[in-house]
């Protein structure tokens, strides 16, 4: 048994896939019989949390933030919070979950130098698509390779991405890579099927797409294919910073009737689209997009899957057989509907996604493989 404070971004309910890997990461570490604590920021900002005392859910301490500056909570009070946590739960290693900022700041706190670290590297922060974060990588790399540097393990999420990672190169001898994995049990059988059906157009071959609606996530494309499809709707579910704009495309373009926008969704919903969906379409187009947890809800309910092919990032190495890769010179609107004229071509795919997530991506094989590295770190 081992006492691991987890360092995070954000928490469940806030929608993302890290936040829900590590939440079930949690859950199945709790049943390996480890004494795990989480301290993250409070995802909806609260003036008034300012002075509030340090109150903690089960397992799990929120710190007041206050907005975000280039996707960065903005939270004055993390540093005390997370030595005082340090102090009261005296962990036995510290496991970073990067990018975040926050993070830095257990360079400057001994409790948090004294212990061994395990830095989780979900993402580079790289963007050809946004200039501003571009430019605040520079302010940014230096941090990074010192908390890589302090580092005794860094687990990267697939070998194309850890090949790929311009920041990780000085560091390879101390990466290991260990996929990222949902717990199946978060995503049962659908209770919201009545809600769902309404959702989707009779007749229609079903596309579904799951993500913050912002600038890597290439909503725009998949809403201009959607002008080249037959018999075919789509559903995309998030919301984010684009949402309006990508609105006033499908007006513009006179799609009401071929995508729907749902905005966020709950558990149960997002679970009955995901189920009730013949196709799970992901249009991201850069590394931002390390891994796609959503990718491995998609395979549990054997959906098939057509991606966009983003040159280092993991996506092609998590669907392997599962899906479609649609490359650069090749029409993201030709693949789909390839895939929306061959039911059989969409159940082959559907079961060979769900084989490799039982085999690959299930939460409980996954925490077995990070108590395994933790149990080095340890014993060593």
């Amino acid at each position: 048994m081992a006492r691991i404070l987890h360092l995070g971004k954000y928490f469940p309910p806030f929608a993302g896939g890290i936040e829900n890997f590590m939440a079930d990461l949690m859950l199945a570490q709790i049943e390996l019989g480890d004494d795990v604590t989480a301290i993250v920021h409070d995802h909806v900002p609260q003036l008034a949390k300012f002075f509030s005392p340090i109150q903690a859910e089960t397992n799990i301490y929120r710190v007041p933030s206050y907005g975000r500056l280039l996707y960065a909570p903005i939270s004055p009070h993390f540093p005390f919070w997370l030595n005082r946590i340090l102090k009261e739960f005296q962990p036995q290693l510290l496991h970073l979950h990067l990018p975040n900022t926050s993070a830095f700041l257990a360079l400057s706190l001994p409790r948090a130098r004294r212990i061994p670290w395990v830095i989780h590297w979900h993402s580079d922060v790289v963007s050809t698509l946004n200039p501003k974060l571009s430019i605040a990588y520079h302010a940014y790399r230096p941090f990074e390779q010192l908390l890589l540097k302090h580092a005794h393990t860094i687990i990267v999420t697939s070998p194309p991405y850890l090949a790929a990672s311009t920041a990780l190169q000085p560091w390879k001898t101390k990466c290991q890579v260990i996929p990222l994995g949902i717990d199946k049990n978060r995503l049962p059988e659908p209770t919201a099927t009545d809600w769902a059906e309404q959702q989707w157009q009779a007749g229609t071959v079903r596309l579904l797409n799951i993500g913050r609606l912002t600038y890597y996530k290439g909503h725009e494309i998949l809403i201009k294919a959607a002008t080249q499809l037959d018999n075919a709707q789509i559903i995309i579910v998030g919301r984010g910073e684009l949402q309006h704009k990508l609105a006033n495309l499908i007006s513009t373009l006179n799609l009401q009737h071929k995508v729907k926008l749902v905005g966020y969704c709950d558990n149960q919903k997002l679970i009955a689209l995901l189920n009730s969906c013949d196709c799970f379409c992901l249009s991201s187009l850069e590394r931002t997009e390390a891994f796609g947890v959503v990718l491995l809800e998609a395979m549990r309910y054997a959906k098939p899957i057509v991606i966009k092919e983003i040159i280092g990032s993991g996506v092609t190495w998590v669907i392997k057989d599962a899906g479609l890769v649609v490359s650069p010179q090749d029409s993201l609107a030709d693949v789909l509907q390839q895939v929306i004229d061959n039911k059989n071509l969409r159940l082959k795919l559907g079961k060979l996604g769900q084989q490799r997530f039982e085999q690959v991506f299930d939460i409980k094989n996954v925490a077995l493989e990070i108590a395994k590295l933790y149990e080095s770190i340890l014993t060593t």
